[in-house]
C-alpha cells in the first residue's frame, strides 16, 4: 500500500499536439492535477486531435472512435507513472452539447483521469458513485460546478 503524499510531489509534462484554438495552459493543468493527486507521480498529459485519439482508442481499447480522455497507467506504485491523453475536438463538442464551460470540462476530465491513475474506477455502480462523489468534491474545491448536475 502506498502512503499518501502530503506535499503532492509530482512531475507533469504537458504536450500540445492539437491545433485547437482554446486550450488550457500548463499552469491550469498543473493546478487541476495537483488538486486530484494523492500520491507522488510522474504524468505526461498530451492534448491531441481526433486522428491520434481515435488510433489510440482503437489500438488499446478496441473502439474505433475518438474519445474525450484516455488514461494509461504504467506503474501504480509510488511514484505513480502514467499518461493522460485528452482529445481537444471531442472535449469542445461535449462542452458545447452539454452547455458547459469548456475550461470546466477540461478541468473535470483532467481530475477524472488523475483519479484513474490512482486506481479509481467506475465499472460498478458503487465504484462509480465513489469516483463521481470525489470528482464533484474536487471540482467544487476548484470552484467549478458539479459536472454531473449539468
Amino acid at each position: 500500500m502506498r502512503g499518501k503524499l502530503s506535499s503532492r510531489n509530482f512531475f507533469l509534462a504537458v504536450q500540445y499536439e492539437s491545433g485547437a484554438e482554446h486550450l488550457p495552459t500548463r499552469t491550469q493543468f498543473r493546478h487541476w492535477v495537483k488538486a486530484a493527486l494523492q500520491y507522488e507521480a510522474s504524468i505526461t498529459l498530451r492534448i491531441v486531435d481526433e486522428h491520434e485519439a481515435r488510433e489510440l482508442n482503437k489500438k488499446y481499447r478496441g473502439r474505433d472512435c475518438a474519445t474525450n480522455v484516455l488514461t494509461f497507467v504504467y506503474d501504480d506504485t509510488q511514484p505513480i507513472s502514467g499518461d493522460v491523453v485528452i482529445c481537444a475536438p471531442v472535449v469542445e463538442r461535449e462542452a458545447n452539447a452539454q452547455h458547459k464551460d469548456w475550461l470546466a470540462h477540461y478541468a473535470h476530465l483532467t481530475v477524472h483521469a488523475v483519479l484513474h491513475l490512482q486506481g479509481y474506477e467506475h465499472e460498478t455502480d458503487a465504484d462509480a458513485a465513489e469516483m463521481e462523489a470525489l470528482e464533484t468534491a474536487l471540482m467544487l474545491k476548484l470552484r467549478y460546478p458539479d459536472p454531473y448536475l449539468m
